[in-house]
Protein backbone atom coordinates (compact mmCIF):
# COMPACT_ATOMS: atom_id res chain seq x y z
CA UNK A 1 0.00 0.00 0.00
CA UNK A 2 1.06 3.75 -0.91
CA UNK A 3 1.88 5.42 2.41
CA UNK A 4 2.43 9.12 2.92
CA UNK A 5 3.52 11.00 5.89
CA UNK A 6 3.08 14.57 6.20
CA UNK A 7 5.82 15.89 8.49
CA UNK A 8 5.16 18.94 10.86
CA UNK A 9 8.28 21.01 11.99
CA UNK A 10 10.31 18.88 9.68
CA UNK A 11 13.51 20.77 10.18
CA UNK A 12 13.75 19.86 13.79
CA UNK A 13 16.35 17.13 14.69
CA UNK A 14 14.02 14.83 15.38
CA UNK A 15 11.94 15.41 12.76
CA UNK A 16 14.69 15.10 9.98
CA UNK A 17 15.62 11.66 11.26
CA UNK A 18 12.24 10.14 11.22
CA UNK A 19 12.14 11.71 7.65
CA UNK A 20 15.00 10.20 6.75
CA UNK A 21 13.39 6.64 7.87
CA UNK A 22 10.44 6.23 6.63
CA UNK A 23 11.77 7.51 3.39
CA UNK A 24 13.81 4.35 3.70
CA UNK A 25 10.57 2.09 3.71
CA UNK A 26 9.78 4.31 0.07
CA UNK A 27 7.40 6.09 1.84
CA UNK A 28 6.39 9.11 0.17
CA UNK A 29 7.31 12.52 2.39
CA UNK A 30 5.34 15.45 2.80
CA UNK A 31 7.98 18.15 4.66
CA UNK A 32 5.74 21.04 6.11
CA UNK A 33 8.07 23.75 8.07
CA UNK A 34 9.02 27.57 7.83
CA UNK A 35 12.47 27.24 6.45
CA UNK A 36 11.69 26.41 2.85
CA UNK A 37 15.62 26.26 1.77
CA UNK A 38 16.14 23.69 4.66
CA UNK A 39 13.41 21.80 3.82
CA UNK A 40 14.17 21.33 -0.17
CA UNK A 41 17.60 20.03 0.90
CA UNK A 42 15.77 17.66 3.69
CA UNK A 43 13.45 16.50 0.56
CA UNK A 44 16.42 15.86 -1.97
CA UNK A 45 18.05 14.03 0.69
CA UNK A 46 15.07 11.55 1.57
CA UNK A 47 14.67 11.00 -2.52
CA UNK A 48 18.21 9.87 -2.60
CA UNK A 49 17.00 7.30 0.33
CA UNK A 50 14.18 6.02 -1.43
CA UNK A 51 11.67 8.24 -0.81
CA UNK A 52 8.70 7.69 -2.96
CA UNK A 53 7.91 11.38 -3.51
CA UNK A 54 9.59 14.40 -1.26
CA UNK A 55 8.34 17.90 -0.98
CA UNK A 56 8.92 20.77 0.75
CA UNK A 57 5.56 22.84 2.07
CA UNK A 58 4.70 25.43 3.96
CA UNK A 59 3.79 25.40 7.31
CA UNK A 60 3.17 28.07 10.58
CA UNK A 61 1.47 26.84 13.59
CA UNK A 62 0.31 30.51 14.20
CA UNK A 63 -0.72 31.18 10.51
CA UNK A 64 -4.25 28.24 9.95
CA UNK A 65 -5.30 29.99 7.12
CA UNK A 66 -2.36 27.63 5.29
CA UNK A 67 -4.02 24.41 7.02
CA UNK A 68 -6.17 24.13 4.42
CA UNK A 69 -3.78 23.80 1.24
CA UNK A 70 -2.22 21.23 2.96
CA UNK A 71 -4.76 18.94 3.53
CA UNK A 72 -5.82 19.61 -0.16
CA UNK A 73 -2.48 18.50 -1.11
CA UNK A 74 -2.22 15.16 1.11
CA UNK A 75 -5.72 14.35 -0.39
CA UNK A 76 -4.33 13.90 -3.85
CA UNK A 77 -1.85 11.31 -2.78
CA UNK A 78 -3.88 7.77 -2.34
CA UNK A 79 -3.20 5.43 -0.11
CA UNK A 80 -2.59 5.51 3.46
CA UNK A 81 -2.15 9.57 5.15
CA UNK A 82 -0.22 9.68 7.98
CA UNK A 83 0.83 12.76 9.83
CA UNK A 84 3.79 13.48 12.70
CA UNK A 85 4.02 16.42 14.40
CA UNK A 86 7.06 17.83 15.78
CA UNK A 87 6.19 21.22 16.55
CA UNK A 88 6.84 23.35 19.37
CA UNK A 89 8.65 26.03 20.60
CA UNK A 90 10.84 26.39 24.32
CA UNK A 91 11.85 29.88 25.36
CA UNK A 92 13.41 29.93 29.01
CA UNK A 93 10.96 30.29 31.76
CA UNK A 94 12.61 33.10 33.16
CA UNK A 95 11.87 35.26 29.51
CA UNK A 96 8.05 34.31 29.79
CA UNK A 97 8.21 35.30 33.28
CA UNK A 98 9.36 38.84 32.02
CA UNK A 99 7.40 38.79 29.22
CA UNK A 100 3.93 36.88 29.72
CA UNK A 101 2.71 37.53 26.05
CA UNK A 102 5.60 34.81 24.95
CA UNK A 103 2.61 32.54 26.38
CA UNK A 104 0.25 32.70 23.27
CA UNK A 105 3.33 31.81 20.33
CA UNK A 106 3.93 28.62 23.13
CA UNK A 107 0.93 27.51 23.21
CA UNK A 108 0.07 27.93 19.69
CA UNK A 109 3.11 26.46 18.60
CA UNK A 110 3.00 23.40 20.73
CA UNK A 111 -0.80 22.52 21.31
CA UNK A 112 -3.06 24.21 19.54
CA UNK A 113 -1.65 25.06 15.97
CA UNK A 114 -0.80 21.41 16.17
CA UNK A 115 -3.86 20.18 17.26
CA UNK A 116 -6.00 22.06 14.74
CA UNK A 117 -4.19 20.98 11.84
CA UNK A 118 -4.91 17.26 13.32
CA UNK A 119 -8.51 18.15 13.46
CA UNK A 120 -9.12 19.34 9.35
CA UNK A 121 -6.76 16.24 8.69
CA UNK A 122 -9.03 13.39 11.01
CA UNK A 123 -12.15 13.39 8.54
CA UNK A 124 -9.68 12.56 5.50
CA UNK A 125 -8.06 9.47 7.77
CA UNK A 126 -11.66 8.18 8.74
CA UNK A 127 -12.80 8.35 4.67
CA UNK A 128 -9.82 6.34 3.91
CA UNK A 129 -10.09 3.61 6.98
CA UNK A 130 -6.61 3.85 8.41
CA UNK A 131 -3.61 5.93 8.98
CA UNK A 132 -1.45 6.80 11.52
CA UNK A 133 -0.96 9.82 13.64
CA UNK A 134 1.92 10.44 15.69
CA UNK A 135 1.68 13.93 18.23
CA UNK A 136 5.43 14.64 19.70
CA UNK A 137 4.72 16.03 23.34
CA UNK A 138 7.33 15.78 26.32
CA UNK A 139 8.01 14.15 29.63
CA UNK A 140 7.04 18.14 30.65
CA UNK A 141 4.05 17.53 30.24
CA UNK A 142 4.00 15.31 32.77
CA UNK A 143 4.26 17.42 35.76
CA UNK A 144 4.11 21.42 36.06
CA UNK A 145 7.73 22.03 37.50
CA UNK A 146 9.72 25.70 37.59
CA UNK A 147 11.76 25.39 35.37
CA UNK A 148 9.72 25.09 32.51
CA UNK A 149 6.04 25.08 33.74
CA UNK A 150 4.76 26.91 30.45
CA UNK A 151 5.98 24.78 28.24
CA UNK A 152 4.73 22.17 29.73
CA UNK A 153 1.11 22.79 30.31
CA UNK A 154 0.79 23.55 26.60
CA UNK A 155 2.54 19.46 25.93
CA UNK A 156 0.10 18.11 28.61
CA UNK A 157 -2.86 20.11 26.88
CA UNK A 158 -1.61 18.40 23.67
CA UNK A 159 -1.65 14.72 24.93
CA UNK A 160 -4.50 14.75 26.19
CA UNK A 161 -6.29 16.24 22.56
CA UNK A 162 -3.91 13.32 21.61
CA UNK A 163 -5.63 10.52 23.45
CA UNK A 164 -9.40 11.88 22.62
CA UNK A 165 -8.13 11.81 19.24
CA UNK A 166 -6.78 8.42 19.35
CA UNK A 167 -10.18 7.63 21.19
CA UNK A 168 -11.93 9.08 17.71
CA UNK A 169 -9.25 7.56 15.10
CA UNK A 170 -9.64 3.98 16.45
CA UNK A 171 -13.02 3.32 15.48
CA UNK A 172 -12.34 4.61 11.84
CA UNK A 173 -9.46 2.01 11.52
CA UNK A 174 -6.68 4.77 12.44
CA UNK A 175 -4.11 5.14 15.37
CA UNK A 176 -2.74 7.79 17.31
CA UNK A 177 0.94 7.87 18.99
CA UNK A 178 1.49 10.27 21.57
CA UNK A 179 5.15 10.23 21.85
CA UNK A 180 7.04 11.70 25.34
CA UNK A 181 10.98 12.23 24.55
CA UNK A 182 13.27 13.41 27.25
CA UNK A 183 16.11 15.09 27.02
CA UNK A 184 17.11 14.76 23.30
CA UNK A 185 19.91 16.26 21.46
CA UNK A 186 17.92 19.11 19.78
CA UNK A 187 18.42 22.85 19.08
CA UNK A 188 15.85 22.96 21.36
CA UNK A 189 17.98 21.88 24.42
CA UNK A 190 21.49 22.60 23.62
CA UNK A 191 23.20 24.75 26.57
CA UNK A 192 20.75 23.83 28.91
CA UNK A 193 22.00 23.19 32.51
CA UNK A 194 21.31 20.15 34.23
CA UNK A 195 20.84 17.74 31.13
CA UNK A 196 21.63 14.19 31.49
CA UNK A 197 20.83 11.00 29.76
CA UNK A 198 20.65 12.71 26.42
CA UNK A 199 19.18 10.58 23.48
CA UNK A 200 19.97 10.95 19.68
CA UNK A 201 17.34 12.06 17.54
CA UNK A 202 18.08 8.97 15.52
CA UNK A 203 17.03 6.63 18.47
CA UNK A 204 13.81 8.01 19.16
CA UNK A 205 13.61 7.98 15.39
CA UNK A 206 13.55 4.48 15.73
CA UNK A 207 11.75 4.10 18.79
CA UNK A 208 8.76 5.85 16.98
CA UNK A 209 8.91 3.77 13.77
CA UNK A 210 8.67 0.94 16.52
CA UNK A 211 5.56 2.25 18.32
CA UNK A 212 4.15 2.93 14.93
CA UNK A 213 4.63 -0.59 13.62
CA UNK A 214 3.04 -2.03 16.92
CA UNK A 215 0.52 0.40 17.62
CA UNK A 216 1.76 1.51 20.48
CA UNK A 217 -0.47 4.45 22.43
CA UNK A 218 1.88 5.97 24.23
CA UNK A 219 5.81 5.57 24.77
CA UNK A 220 8.87 7.25 26.66
CA UNK A 221 11.87 7.25 24.70
CA UNK A 222 14.66 6.45 25.49
CA UNK A 223 12.59 3.80 27.83
CA UNK A 224 14.03 4.64 31.07
CA UNK A 225 11.81 7.78 31.13
CA UNK A 226 8.83 6.69 31.78
CA UNK A 227 10.10 5.01 34.78
CA UNK A 228 12.01 8.13 35.72
CA UNK A 229 8.36 10.22 35.41
CA UNK A 230 6.79 7.57 37.36
CA UNK A 231 8.77 8.80 40.37
CA UNK A 232 8.52 12.28 39.52
CA UNK A 233 4.79 11.86 39.45
CA UNK A 234 4.30 10.53 42.50
CA UNK A 235 5.87 12.95 44.50
CA UNK A 236 3.84 14.12 47.21
CA UNK A 237 3.02 17.90 46.15
CA UNK A 238 4.00 19.57 49.51
CA UNK A 239 7.32 18.23 49.05
CA UNK A 240 7.55 18.77 44.73
CA UNK A 241 6.36 22.13 45.27
CA UNK A 242 10.05 23.26 47.49
CA UNK A 243 12.31 21.23 44.75
CA UNK A 244 13.67 22.85 41.95
CA UNK A 245 13.62 20.76 39.24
Amino acid sequence: MNSTWIILGATSSMARAFARAVAAEGSAVLLAGRDQAELAALAGDCVLRGARLAEALEFDARKPKGFAALIERMAEEEGELNAAVFVGSMPEQAAIDADPALIDGVVTDSHTGPARFLQMLAPLIEERGGGTVVGVGSVAGDRGRIGNYVYGSAKAGFATYLSGLRNRLTRAGGHVVTVKPGFVDTAMTWGLPGMFLVASPEAVAADILKAVRKKRNVIYTPFFWRYIMLIIRHVPEFIFKKLSI
